[in-house]
């Protein structure tokens, strides 16, 4: 992989998470305020702990993917 391969690649993971951060920020502005409010509808309780959910996968996997430029890098390097 070049190394201009990998600049892009870190550029698309960049915006990637920078559009969760703010998709998770949008969310936490929208959501119930209260506990009474979460539990008037748990239906949307669920959909907001499925989103943290796949929030933090992705997080993981891009973290993985990183590691793995990181190693790619490395034996470019070497």
């Amino acid at each position: 992989m070049s190394a201009a391969r990998i600049e892009q690649a870190m550029t698309r993971i960049s915006a990637a998470m920078e559009r969760i951060d703010a998709a998770r920020a949008q969310m936490e502005a929208s959501s119930p305020a209260s506990a009474d409010q979460q539990e008037a509808d748990p239906a949307a309780s669920q959909r907001v702990l499925a989103l943290v959910n796949a929030h933090e996968k992705l997080r993981e996997e891009v973290a993985d993917t990183i590691g793995q430029i990181d190693s790619l890098i490395e034996e470019l390097e070497a």
